[in-house]
């Protein structure tokens, strides 16, 4: 059995431990609630701009999209991995990392590149793929504004012909205990349904109903990857918090363990001391 002096110290240790996790914890719990409220109101948003490009497309006859819905033969991919730039958040990052080489696999025998957004994808994903781009500190800023540069940078890569297909790579939020790994095609779009009935109501459109379609594809690109960043970031908090809460849980739990064998081994050695005390005694008397 440890002495008491290491006991003692194993216990400071691991109370030290259990204040900076529940530190973390509350920390994460407040920026969670920010961050969820961000999500939580940007979804209608995203999902009526997409309601409404469907439907103004549905009335439309023959392909549309122009360059963006181009469907090429798959010979290049890059994988826009969204991870966070810390750690201490679960499986948060790891499971990212995994997909993205699920979809290495899936791929293979065709070139995959990697997009990073995230310092700790970056990291990991540097050491067996090309990685392309370190948007780290899109998390200090993340406004609608900034996002919509890297969007417009992998539009790019895209009607350039640099790569053949796109896909996002993210955590979805569902809840604090809870993120869903999401892989979705950014370019090129995904065919639209036109035989979807045409919008209702006499409307009149103006410059005309293509030139709108064309106009709102880049913002609902743009749209769409905000949207995936803002998932990823209410994920990592929520993860965060999760992963603190179980680490302080733990960390009592052993704490209570080492001070109830901290005071078994007081006892033992109390009751040592005594029964060393009685008998130098009797020897003394005898």
């Amino acid at each position: 059995m440890a002495n008491l002096k290491e006991i003692r110290n194993r216990i400071t240790s691991v109370s030290s431990t259990m204040q900076i996790t529940s530190a973390m914890k509350m920390v994460s719990a407040a920026k969670l609630k920010k961050a969820q409220d961000a999500i939580t109101a940007m979804r209608p948003y995203a999902e009526k701009l997409t309601e409404l490009l469907q439907d103004l497309s549905a009335t439309l006859e023959g392909e549309v999209g122009g360059d963006y819905t181009t469907q090429r033969e798959v010979k290049k991919v890059l994988l826009v991995a969204v991870t966070s730039n810390r750690g201490l958040c679960g499986a948060f990052n790891s499971n990212i990392i995994k997909e993205i080489k699920n979809r290495t696999d899936f791929y293979a025998g065709k070139q995959v590149d990697v997009f990073a957004i995230g310092k700790k994808g970056s990291d990991a994903l540097s050491k067996t793929h090309k990685v392309h781009g370190h948007h780290n500190a899109i998390f200090d800023h993340l406004t609608f504004e900034n996002v919509a540069g890297i969007a417009d940078d992998l539009t790019q890569k895209f009607l350039t012909g640099e790569y053949d297909r796109i896909e996002l790579v993210y955590n979805q939020f569902k809840n604090a205990a809870t993120q869903i790994v999401q892989v979705e095609q950014f370019l090129p779009l995904a065919p639209i349904n036109t035989d979807k009935a045409a919008t209702s109501g006499d409307y009149i459109f103006e410059p005309g109903k293509e030139e709108i379609v064309l106009a709102l594809i880049p913002k609902s690109l743009k749209t769409q990857l905000y949207k995936g960043i803002r998932d990823s970031f209410a994920s990592e908090h929520g993860a965060r918090m999760t992963a603190m809460h179980k680490a302080t849980d733990n960390a009592t739990a052993l704490r209570n363990q080492l001070k109830l064998t901290y005071n078994k081994a007081r006892q033992a050695a109390i009751t040592s001391e005594i029964l060393e005390i009685v008998g130098g005694a009797e020897a003394l008397n005898g």
